[in-house]
């Protein structure tokens, strides 16, 4: 498909300030670079606070906790002996590799797709919106993928019903990309940014474990929340603004083959037979799976379940792709899964430089240091509750317009605010999930977005004169209510204390 480049109207208020962003968040250098910026700002941070033998008293313990400065002897020997080690010690990394060599596996070799199609296609008409905007949830399973997978496919899945396909492609795109971090799976975000968050949480508690599992309740709630919303917001606003489709692309076949169906009916079978073993091995006597008191909380399951899923995908994803035969010998698996792993190279490099920069924030004290001080701050104007946490929501979705990177701005976010509001009493995994709330919710409002220009070539099929604002002015009411409705869901688990994970509640034990 050849994307036609329209230039964007610069005329209105809302234009111009989409202009402003642009602008400046073209300013901002590479991830790799902001990060290596920032870890040499740490480094003179720590020479001046050093210097100065500044001092605070942990929040845990009551010990002194001096800051210690990088360019000290010590410093000097830290960075030397320890530079390999917040490589390839940083613990997203192996979560992240891990899961995609399954997650990735699967997707290559089609089964999400396919997956995808067969979900919205096969869905009544009174509630294809719903399932478009829940499909597109769903997706961030296959990661990026869904961005190019499901708004197209919702696009045509609308046209073939009489319907204005732009509507469609939005509803796709708002499940896809605004409410990307929700889910009823656990995805690849959740092992990313749990492992960033048990690296930063540490400096506080070194005892502390964030695991792939702790934001699962809240995000499985999101998920239906956000699906009905979206569905609300595509039939009763975004559609009817649309009016009828009056263009001349036509509706294509959007069914899978025979050969595709039937390895989605192997798929189904081994996913059924898998899962059965798992639950097996879980309520057989003296189970390996639990606890030996028998239960599942903080038990080898949920410790263990970034092995687990990674098992279930392998042997998904190889059942599909040998049905489809995609995989027709054995060294075709490992290959398909080196070719998922190519895919996450600017990921290993960006890792790099974030994990000297957290490494170097935590050995020199300087995280509960400032900790400490903006936990006093914050102590001091009386603003501790919850709507503290509010405010942090608010603050990830502006930064969200100039940073896409979500792992980037976790790391950039999380060493200040993590141990911030432990020293508060809030868990490291509420924190986090109030982070991913704010990230999701403005990631497609901004120019900056990787694949808008992507996403642009999707709706110029259908309208050849749709730039930037008309992709803004379809996106803007998801962006708007998903976050206030998002805001609203966190208040409610907070005020009824329902836990937001398998034993995780937002305040610290």
């Amino acid at each position: 498909m050849e994307m036609q480049q329209l230039e964007p109207k610069n005329s209105g208020a809302f234009n111009k300030f989409l202009n402003v962003v642009e602008k400046i968040g073209n300013k901002l250098p590479h991830p790799f670079l902001l990060f290596l910026y920032l870890t040499l700002i740490v480094v003179f941070i720590s020479f001046i606070l050093g210097t100065m033998q500044a001092t605070v008293l942990h929040p845990s313990t009551g010990e002194e906790v001096v800051v210690k400065n990088l360019l000290s002897q010590e410093g000097i020997r830290y960075i030397l002996s320890n530079t390999l080690t917040n490589f390839t010690g940083f613990a997203p990394l192996g979560l992240v590799l891990t899961m995609m060599l399954g997650i990735g596996l699967s997707e290559k070799v089609g089964l999400f797709s396919a997956l995808m199609t067969k979900a919205i296609t096969k869905t009544p008409k009174r509630i294809v919106t719903f399932m478009v905007v829940f499909i597109g949830i769903l997706g961030n399973v296959a990661s990026d993928a869904a961005f190019v997978v499901i708004p197209p496919l919702a696009a045509l899945v609308f046209l073939s019903l009489g319907r204005h396909p732009l509507a469609g492609l939005a509803a796709g795109l708002a499940g896809a990309g605004i409410g990307f971090t929700a889910n009823i799976l656990i995805a690849g975000t959740d092992a990313l940014l749990s492992g960033i968050s048990t690296e930063i949480a540490k400096s506080i508690d070194p005892n502390i474990v964030v695991t792939p599992l702790d934001n699962w309740f809240f995000m499985s709630a999101s998920t239906f929340l956000l699906a009905f919303l979206g569905a609300v917001i595509t039939d009763k606003f975004v559609e009817p603004r649309l009016g009828a489709y009056k263009g001349e692309k036509k509706a294509s076949n959007t069914e899978l083959t025979s050969l595709e169906n039937r390895a989605l009916r192997n798929t189904g079978i081994a996913a059924v037979l898998y899962i059965g073993v798992i639950v097996g091995l879980m309520v057989m006597p003296n189970s390996p799976l639990l606890n030996d008191d028998g239960t599942i909380l903080r038990s080898p399951f949920l410790s263990g379940i970034v092995p687990i899923l990674f098992a279930f995908f392998l042997i998904t994803g190889i059942t599909y792709g040998v049905s489809v035969k995609k995989i027709q010998k054995p060294a075709d698996v490992p290959n398909i899964m080196a070719e998922a792993i190519k895919d996450l190279s600017s990921y290993i490099v960006l890792i790099f430089m974030i994990g000297q920069f957290i490494g170097y924030f935590n050995w020199t004290n300087i995280a509960t240091w400032m900790a400490v001080h903006l936990a006093d701050f914050l102590i001091m104007i009386n603003l501790t509750n919850v709507f503290a946490v509010v405010l942090f929501v608010l603050l990830v979705a502006i930064l969200s317009l100039f940073i896409i990177s979500g792992s980037a701005l976790w790391s950039l976010v999380a060493p200040i605010f993590v141990p911030t509001f432990m020293v508060l009493g809030y868990h490291p995994a509420f924190i986090q999930l109030a982070y991913r709330v704010g990230e999701s919710s403005t990631n497609m409002v901004t120019p900056l977005n990787t694949y808008f220009a992507i996403i642009l070539g999707f709706m110029q099929v259908y309208n050849k004169k749709a730039g930037i604002g008309t992709l803004m002015s379809l996106m803007i009411p998801y962006t708007i209510v998903f976050l206030i409705a998002w805001i609203i869901l966190m208040l409610v688990f907070v005020f009824f204390n329902i836990p937001i994970g398998p034993g995780v509640n937002y305040l610290l034990n």
